[in-house]
């Protein structure tokens, strides 16, 4: 088999605005119907084989589970947001199209060629809305040509592009403030640092796991031996460092305890003067306490001398009566 392919994706990068509108999409679908995945159009624009996904928007799309062939997706909805958008930003254009997957179906290859009638190159990106494994919740797909040895007619399918998350710097501003909100700021950063360490542990035995059933596959016979895979296997091979070297052991253990010797002595610091702010704030409540007691007490003393005051006026005068 050979592939043919117009023009070659080296990659594909979906900003977080991307990310947040399908989710809303989906999330917003989910309540009120069963659908299991939600589809829209991707815009953006694309230099030097990087496609960049800068935008996006829902589209209203159903199909039947039962039968492939049965769906309905709104042309006119399309055509009509993608009008208004062009008016607001005329050099973002329409580069594919999204499902929340989460995995490839059979009728993805019809319902591209309808998005190749505004995008002759669509690129198509699953979005998992609800990932249940670490990693990135992308997957890009662009649709190519398979021609067959024996001479029979070619047939479509997807070949996998490369994708990743990038963010402009007012993007990643926004969601600096976003992760703001969702984390909790009553975890210390130490607990937050070693949750982040902690997922990438997983995430790195998770791509180990899949790599060694990979190889397991191949030295079965299973799969075919894919050549560029095993290349880039070589090179994270031969960048790993050789971690026997007793100094070089030494070294990563010197650096480690000082790193978290700081971090240690940083979280004591930080907790001895919450302490510290905490007695402080007590203090002054106390000492405020107090005087509006006082004051409560001169007021009272006020009014009983104007009370007696007034009492023995009037007694004077029932005298002089």
């Amino acid at each position: 088999k050979q592939w043919y392919q117009r023009r070659v994706r080296e990659k594909v990068v979906v900003h977080p605005l991307v990310l947040l509108s399908v989710v809303d999409h989906y999330s917003r679908i989910d309540k009120v119907s069963s659908q299991r995945r939600v589809v829209g159009c991707l815009l953006g624009s694309c230099r030097k084989g990087i496609l960049d996904v800068s935008n996006s928007f829902a589209v209203p799309f159903d199909e039947d589970e039962k039968d492939a062939d049965v769906y309905f997706m709104d042309h006119d909805y399309l055509e009509a947001m993608y009008a208004m958008f062009k008016k607001v930003n005329a050099k973002e254009k329409i580069v594919g199209w999204y499902h929340t997957g989460p995995k490839l179906h059979s009728n993805d290859i019809k319902i591209n060629d309808i998005i190749k009638k505004y995008c002759p190159e669509s690129v198509l990106v699953i979005i998992d809305a609800k990932p249940k494994d670490l990693g990135l919740p992308t997957d890009a797909y662009i649709a190519v040509d398979e021609v067959h040895d024996d001479g029979t007619p070619t047939t479509k399918t997807f070949d996998h592009v490369k994708s990743e998350i990038g963010a402009e710097e007012a993007e990643e501003v926004g969601v600096e403030h976003l992760l703001r909100d969702i984390k909790d700021t009553t975890v210390g950063t130490l607990s937050q640092h070693l949750t982040t360490q902690v997922t990438a542990l997983k995430s790195l035995h998770n791509k180990l796991n899949d790599i060694s059933v990979y190889l397991g596959q191949v030295a079965e016979g299973k799969l075919p031996v894919n050549h560029p895979i095993i290349y880039q296997l070589q090179d994270v091979f031969n960048l790993l460092p050789n971690l026997n070297v007793p100094d070089l052991m030494k070294a990563f253990t010197v650096k480690t305890n000082d790193q978290n010797l700081v971090m240690y002595t940083a979280s004591i610091i930080r907790a001895v003067i919450a302490l510290h702010s905490l007695i402080n704030n007590k203090t002054t409540n106390r000492a405020a306490e107090k005087e509006l007691n006082k004051k409560v007490e001169v007021e009272k003393e006020d009014k009983e001398e104007k009370e007696k005051d007034t009492k023995e006026d009037s007694n004077k005068k029932e005298i002089k009566s």
